[in-house]
């Protein structure tokens, strides 16, 4: 996979040198900024955002990395994806598996939070300080909140008047109402639900269309049939699966190759601490044979990794939310407390750091052969400043090289070998480990 720290054209505009080092902030949804909205930045969802009276966002709580005395040499020769600074932005961008398309390394998504948890004033804050910092990665689903996540995020960008071959936007099929024609992934409901979710979008086509799970009760060659023709319509650039197990994504695949049809280019995976098989064992061996990517979710195992649920479940977290209990049990649950315990040292590691437990854990997921882009939740936007922080962390603890470093990074590892469950891939993580300081 390729990367690089590209300049798209909203990082270019309005960019002066004093922000060379810094993350933009949007202006209020009521600002006098063009595409800005009427109404106030702090919407119902607005967890603890800290904005004042005029919503002006600041940046000042936005990373709590520091800077790493020292030069800061460009290691040569070994990631497994080539990578180089761009002078107007952190962000780096990646193919999206082993296709041409360019996506951020960090996307936004609007699972939970788009159309329920937020109001659409503070969607529009996200999804405009998300774009003016490089991200160019927009995901949903036909599902979310019932078709209205897929509602606001059209109007938004509608509103916002960005060109369309600036971002990316991916939705997902399979549940889509109550009918059992309204469901799954048969040619029907592919189709439909797919010209369903382009009309709530307001667009003329998605980037990606994703199967968001697999259907046992649809034949394979009539899913990639029908995958196949939405993309020869021009309703759809590529497709992809989420939920899929790495065995029937290589049967989408063997039936595409018998049949002249187009695979899959990326799978959706939960990734994070607690959850690593998949993308770190099953995933990296279908992108090196079939050029499948990796678009991960939940980097902070929902929330879990924040500290958010270390004295119970608060009343404002999407735990204690209708419809979550499953999360709230999980929290509860014996497996739970142990992975609380297992965060509180985590906590200790990235206060050596510098940096937040979210911030690092995010880097973390991003250090993974085969992963596009990582995909954040967030409710608010100090929560979005933070999560788009990584990116300081991985520049910063994979550039630096002093003696000091490397002692710190030897222990580092070690405690985080001692905190998160490792697998039998041990020669792969250490080789990550001599180039990488995450």
């Amino acid at each position: 996979m390729q990367v690089s720290f590209a300049c798209t054209e909203h990082n270019l505009k309005s960019r002066s040198e004093d922000r060379l080092c810094g993350l933009r902030t949007a202006p209020p949804p009521g600002g006098s900024s063009s595409g800005g909205g009427g109404g106030g930045g702090g919407g119902g969802g607005d967890r603890g955002s800290g904005q004042g009276g005029n919503g002006n966002y600041t940046t000042q709580s936005l990373v709590k990395t520091r800077d790493v005395a020292g030069s800061r040499p460009v290691p040569q020769g070994h990631a497994h994806m080539k990578e180089a600074i761009g002078r107007h932005s952190s962000m780096k961008y990646r193919n999206l598996g082993k296709s041409g398309l360019r996506v951020s390394c960090l996307g936004l998504g609007t699972w939970v939070t788009f159309g329920s948890q937020i109001s659409d004033e503070m969607a529009e804050s996200l999804m405009t300080i998300a774009y003016e910092n490089g991200v160019n990665l927009f995901d949903t689903a036909e599902v979310y909140a019932s078709g209205r996540a897929e509602i606001t995020l059209g109007n938004i960008i509608k509103k916002k008047g960005w060109r369309r071959s600036s971002y990316v936007v991916t939705t997902k099929i399979y549940w889509g109402g109550q009918a059992e024609t309204e469901r799954g992934l048969s040619r029907k409901h592919i189709i439909e639900g797919l010209r369903g979710s382009l009309s709530r979008l307001q667009l003329d086509y998605v980037d990606i269309v994703f199967a968001n799970r697999n259907d046992v009760n649809s034949p394979m060659e009539e899913v990639v049939r029908a995958m196949t023709f939405v993309i020869n319509q021009g309703m759809a650039m590529y497709w992809g699966t989420s939920r899929w197990s790495a065995m029937e994504i290589m049967e989408a695949y063997s039936v595409a190759r018998q049949f002249n049809l187009i695979p899959p280019v990326c799978e959706q995976a939960e990734y994070h601490y607690f959850q690593r098989d998949k993308v770190e064992v099953q995933l990296p061996e279908l992108y090196h044979k079939i050029g499948v990517g990796a678009m991960t979710w939940s980097p902070l195992a929902c929330g879990l990794i924040t500290g958010k649920y270390s004295d119970g479940v608060p009343d404002c977290s999407r735990a204690a939310m209708k419809g979550y209990q499953w999360l709230k049990e999980r929290v509860h649950s014996e497996e739970g407390r142990r992975q609380l315990a297992k965060i509180k040292e985590l906590h200790l590691v990235a206060d050596r750091l510098g940096c937040t437990a979210a911030q690092l854990a995010i880097a973390w997921c991003l250090r993974s052969e085969g992963v596009s882009s990582v995909l954040l939740g967030v409710s608010n936007t100090d929560q979005l400043l933070e999560n788009l922080g990584a990116l300081r962390v991985t520049h910063t603890h994979t550039h630096t090289h002093t003696h000091t470093h490397t002692h710190t990074h030897t222990h580092t590892h070690l405690v985080l070998s001692s905190i998160v469950k490792t697998s039998t891939h041990t020669h792969a993580h250490t080789h990550t480990h001599t180039h990488t300081t995450i």
